[in-house]
């Protein structure tokens, strides 16, 4: 097994999408139309599997009374991109070519380095909401994957991380990293969090989706160091944003294997950093970190914006740990949505080709209803009953 590590010092071997990024104030954000560096090749999606476990699942270990208690001292603001935003660059962002991963994918993008994105007093307000009765009563889940997981909670119970998440000046940074144009997927996958307590459980970097290829890691090495076996993910983008103050940790890195079958590491976050990954279609992992009183991270999936474009998400790896009426009833709209457009686009083109005197181009047309037709079967195969 080859690892090597993908830090700062490393920037030089590889090409940055843009620098155009905002510099170090706690007011600036990230102005820049968000572009794609290249147009990946179209290829079969990897496959995905879920965790085991055959519907949603409360903890039994519950949380510490002391983590809640302090979470709730502060007081509840709403949010201001003004006070609660410190957007940096990242000082790298590698490409799926540097990982030997070019053409797969929906971006040139395979993931940046940890970057500041939200100030301590909006990590304060982040974990104020998820720690509040309403949320710890309805929204914990646990699975072979992550034993404190805090998912599904919506905007009504948390309204200060919604309005983050959706704020323009996040939306617009997440998508400048990623090289396209990105939303956030679903609301039910808006904010998950992992909860690691005394390195008791520990969190996978982009984990919510909670996948696994099957593949453990490769060798007795590997095994000791990782926190969780190597996956996928079921979304195109995430963001895993850091909750704790990981002073004193030792580790935490995300490790991604390459094309070649190498491991890079990217070193780990700091409280209010985060991380943005093409992880549906990238094989990756977390490794453990020691120290620090608890570890949470808080991860926000994303798809395209523009409904053009190729969605490969699917529910394997969010199915167990959701209630499924509502989660198919937002991946049910979504989809429809994007369909409803797509629809909407084309029947402009077809009229527009009529008045231009060109009349209607029928191979275009079929491959057109051929695509969406594998969009709804592919909804089909996700909408399990």
């Amino acid at each position: 097994m080859t690892t090597s590590v993908l830090t700062a010092t490393h920037a030089t071997a590889f090409a940055p999408i843009s620098n155009q990024f905002p510099t170090s104030t706690a007011t600036s954000t990230a102005t820049a139309t968000a572009t794609s560096s290249a147009t990946p090749t179209s290829t079969a999606p990897p496959s995905i599997v879920g965790p085991k476990i055959k519907g949603p699942t409360r903890p039994t270990k519950q949380l510490p009374q002391s983590l809640i208690d302090e979470a709730r001292r502060h007081e509840r603001v709403p949010f201001d991109p003004e006070k609660h935003l410190d957007i940096v660059a990242p000082k790298s962002i590698f490409t799926m070519k540097d990982i030997g991963l070019e053409g797969q994918g929906i971006s040139a993008t395979a993931a940046s380095e940890p970057f500041s994105l939200f100030t301590p007093e909006a990590v304060n307000q982040m974990r104020a909401e998820i720690f509040s009765q309403p949320v710890l009563d309805s929204c914990q889940y646990a699975s072979d994957f992550a034993k404190n997981m805090i998912r599904g909670f919506g905007p009504r119970l948390a309204p200060f991380i919604f309005d983050a998440w959706n704020s323009p000046e996040v939306l617009q940074t997440v998508s400048k990293i990623a090289g396209i144009d990105l939303v956030p997927a679903i609301d039910f996958d808006v904010g998950h969090i992992n909860i690691s307590i005394d390195d008791v459980t520990a969190e996978v970097v982009s984990a919510h989706q909670h996948t696994t290829n099957g593949k453990q890691g490769r060798g007795d090495e590997e095994d000791d160091i990782s926190a969780f076996a190597w996956h996928r993910d079921s979304y195109p983008f995430v963001c895993v944003t850091m909750l704790s103050d990981c002073t004193g940790m030792v580790g935490g890195e995300t490790a991604l294997r390459t094309g070649t079958g190498e491991i890079m590491k990217v070193r780990g976050p700091a409280m209010g950093t985060a991380v943005v990954m093409q992880g549906r279609y990238i094989e990756h992992q977390a490794l453990k970190a020691l120290g620090g009183r608890e570890r949470i991270s808080m991860v926000t999936s994303f798809r395209p914006r523009d409904p053009m474009m190729r969605d490969e998400t699917v529910l394997t790896g969010v199915r167990a740990i959701s209630t499924l009426p509502e989660l198919y009833l937002q991946y049910t709209q979504y989809r429809l949505e994007v369909l409803e457009e797509r629809l909407r686009l084309q029947g402009r083109r077809v009229r527009q080709r009529e008045m231009s005197g060109r009349g209607l181009d029928v191979a275009e047309t079929r491959k057109f209803v051929q695509e969406q037709k594998e969009f709804l079967e592919a909804m089909l195969l996700e909408l399990v009953e």
